[in-house]
């Protein structure tokens, strides 16, 4: 099973070239399940939608509650944000959670959780998008420990291990990393451990997600960082959902336009055939 996690940059820059790369970009990772953040939708079109329908896939999304500071970045009151799941196989059921926040940073972020009707197992799948301004580690903190729970109450009722994606805005050495993952520091669900899928990356390969060579991160002055992560929970001896191997992607311009200021991260399961 090919899992991708890509944050899509929302209606920043030259979002209707970059679109066309987003797309080109999936269509050559042929992947089977993909956790987006940073979804556009506005006047009755969705990213994702569009997406799911140029690559022949599933998708269901989760609009955020509070978009306003968004908008007004941008100076477009319509424009609405959010999170989303495109898959191979049926969406049986999701449900979306908001991310806590002081509201001083409260700007409706989510995590979106889709169980998919793979043939072999049921995959309990979520995309999260946790806050971003660097000195904010305890709200990431507070944020990663409502979405262990989260995790915890719907990977039940299936071999296959939760597969958590997303955009968590922190290095893979920060207090809300290690505590989301549940395996250098104490879990905040007791018991759960949810791997981080590039410990199975080739050490040698680049890793950022966030690259100052990418033009749309080098205009912000913050250093290079991986950011983004595929999680994947402990799987059982011999069961399915053991990561096999993790790459980037979507880590240069297509046809000269950068799809988004994020990089992609890729991640080869085992478990799931047909």
């Amino acid at each position: 099973m090919r899992v991708v996690t890509w944050n899509l940059w929302w209606r920043f820059g030259p979002w209707e070239a970059r679109q066309k790369a987003i797309l080109e970009t999936l269509r050559d990772l042929r992947p089977d399940v993909v956790g987006l953040q940073e979804v556009w939708a506005a006047g009755g079109e969705n990213l994702a939608e569009w997406l799911a329908g140029e690559l022949g896939l599933h998708w269901t999304w989760a609009p955020s509650p509070a978009p306003e500071r968004w908008q007004r970045r941008i100076g477009n009151a319509t424009v609405d944000i959010g999170n989303a799941v495109l898959s191979r196989w049926p969406v049986l059921e999701r449900e979306a959670l908001r991310l806590p926040a002081p509201p001083d940073l409260d700007d409706g972020r989510l995590a979106l959780y889709a169980r998919l009707a793979a043939p072999t197992h049921e995959v309990p799948f979520f995309t999260a998008h946790l806050t971003s301004p660097p000195h904010a580690s305890a709200v990431r903190c507070h944020q990663v420990t409502v979405l262990a729970e989260f995790v915890a109450r719907h990977c039940g009722d299936t071999p296959f291990p939760p597969v958590v994606t997303g955009d968590f805005n922190a290095w893979p050495d920060s207090d809300e990393i290690r505590l989301f993952g549940g395996y250098r520091t104490a879990s905040p669900v007791p018991g759960q451990v949810l791997y981080d899928a590039w410990d199975y990356a080739d050490p040698s390969a680049p890793s950022a997600t966030w690259d100052t060579t990418n033009p749309y991160v080098a205009a912000g002055g913050d250093p290079t960082a991986r950011i983004d992560y595929i999680h994947v929970g402990r799987p059982d001896p011999g069961g399915p959902g053991r990561v096999r191997s993790a790459r980037r992607a979507g880590d240069g311009p297509v046809d000269g336009v950068w799809p988004s200021d994020h990089a992609a991260v890729v991640a080869e399961l085992e478990g799931i055939t047909g």
